[in-house]
């Protein structure tokens, strides 16, 4: 990542950007490969449709326009009939507007994937950002959604993330009617305050959270049973079975959160074994996940916290007739491509997409280079021409410091054109309406680092 003077907006090198763009490519070929199809939405959002999410409405960054604000400033009064606008800070906001606006002429389940950037004005740190991108895919219903949508949702992002070249991912679950269960069974009342207290064990460790749940009229005993439940995770269904009765609670919320996080577990073990693991002090603290909840973190980087999270929502998007279940997940790309590029995890065969750079002989006969460039980009060849008609020595240089494989040299005097790998030496005649380039080195590659 190039050094910004703007903290918390990151800009990508050239090479960088390469594995952005490689990572951002291999997520729309796995989503769509799943049947999801891609929306966009624009980036502002009525202050009113933001703020409507509680207290993230904080993070939101406002817009207004500079004649405004210089008028605001020199106490003029300038009436405006424009509605209060702010930058999305995330996807799922707009998308259940646009979900909303646009019931009448979509089909439902409908199953979308959304890929842009958002705006947050927190404080940057690493894998944190004031503006990044995110990839989401969510299925929303009218009415009533299926299960089996939020077994699929975890497992589209694992394959997705399990065939990128990265350390081991694993994606933890949980289902907030085995939380809510609990609650209900040891009487917590506020399962709001238990849902976020739980969610930060983590972060302040078990003291911490009995300190939290305290606070929030939880008793020691509540909390401890709390306590032993965030505790229990695996991948094995009979496992957490066993963990859940130990605790000696019985509700039919809790049951039915068992039953349904147990038959993710069996699913997904059938599917990606040992990638999918319940872990139950995952409560995600927003409040609007009704059912199953992910987390996702990568094995040896679990400090970066997680790259991909979501859950199911049964009333989010709703309008006075309505109501639009959904199951969804949000990878944070910026986030994951940041740690991939600063360990590193993996780096470009080479900074630009050229594959081909045709020397030019002297000024007066470029024209000839550009027809040969003309033919190579005809035929899906990446190819650029050199910016002078130096020695070939320099031009040479000029490909490789660019990690270029290729050096084209049209032939003089009635001799044919010839190409030369530059990384091997090896060099021969050519014929650019023929010629072949190996199919690897056709584009960048994203290379793993030992």
């Amino acid at each position: 990542m190039a050094r910004t003077s703007l903290s918390g907006f990151p800009e990508w090198l050239p090479e960088g950007r390469i594995v952005e763009q490689f990572v951002l490519d291999h997520l729309r070929q796995v989503f769509e490969l799943h049947g999801y199809t891609s929306i966009e939405t624009r980036a502002v959002e009525t202050l009113e449709q933001l703020e409507a999410k509680g207290e993230t409405s904080k993070e939101v960054y406002v817009l207004d326009r500079l004649q405004a604000v210089k008028a605001a400033e020199q106490g003029e009064r300038t009436p405006s009939k424009e509605r209060k606008m702010g930058l999305h800070f995330d996807l799922t906001v707009p998308f259940a507007r646009y979900v909303v606006e646009n019931a009448n002429e979509l089909d439902f389940p409908f199953k979308r994937y959304q890929i842009q950037k958002v705006w947050r004005g927190e404080r940057p740190q690493e894998g944190r950002f004031r503006e990044f991108t995110q990839a989401d895919i969510d299925v929303v219903g009218m009415g009533e959604l299926p299960f089996h949508f939020e077994v699929e949702a975890p497992l589209v992002m694992a394959r997705a993330l399990s065939s990128l070249p990265l350390p081991p991912v694993k994606v933890m679950v949980n289902n907030r009617k085995v939380v809510q269960g609990v609650c209900e069974a040891v009487g917590v009342s506020d399962i709001d305050a238990a849902l976020r207290g739980i969610d930060k064990l983590d972060k302040v460790g078990v003291d911490g959270v009995r300190e939290e749940l305290a606070q929030a009229g939880i008793s020691l005993t509540q909390a401890d049973t709390l306590l032993a439940m965030a505790q229990i995770q695996g991948a094995d269904s009979a496992e957490i079975r066993s963990g859940i009765a130990a605790l000696g609670l019985h509700s039919d919320l809790l049951d039915e959160g068992v039953a349904q996080l147990c038959a993710l577990l069996d699913q997904a073990q059938a599917s990606l074994p040992g990638v999918i693991v319940a872990d139950l002090k995952i409560a995600r603290g927003l409040d609007y996940y009704t059912g199953s909840v992910y987390e996702t973190v990568i094995v040896g980087h679990e400090e970066l916290g997680s790259i991909c999270s979501g859950g199911r929502y049964d009333s989010l998007a709703k309008d006075g007739k309505r109501t639009y279940p959904g199951v969804g997940m949000s990878i944070g790309v910026s986030r994951l491509v940041s740690r991939m590029l600063s360990v590193p995890m993996v780096r470009a065969s080479r900074k630009v997409p050229t594959a081909v750079l045709v020397a030019v002989v002297d000024e007066a006969q470029r024209a000839k280079s550009l027809e040969v460039a003309t033919i190579l980009r005809g035929r899906g060849i990446s190819t650029d021409v050199a910016p002078s008609a130096a020695k070939f020595g320099k031009q040479i240089k000029y490909a490789d410091k660019r990690g270029i494989p290729y050096v084209w040299f049209p032939g003089v005097d009635g001799q044919p054109d010839t190409v030369k790998d530059i990384r091997s030496g090896e060099q021969g005649e050519a014929c650019a309406t023929t010629w072949q380039i190996c199919a690897e080195d056709a584009r960048p590659l994203i290379i793993a680092v030992d």
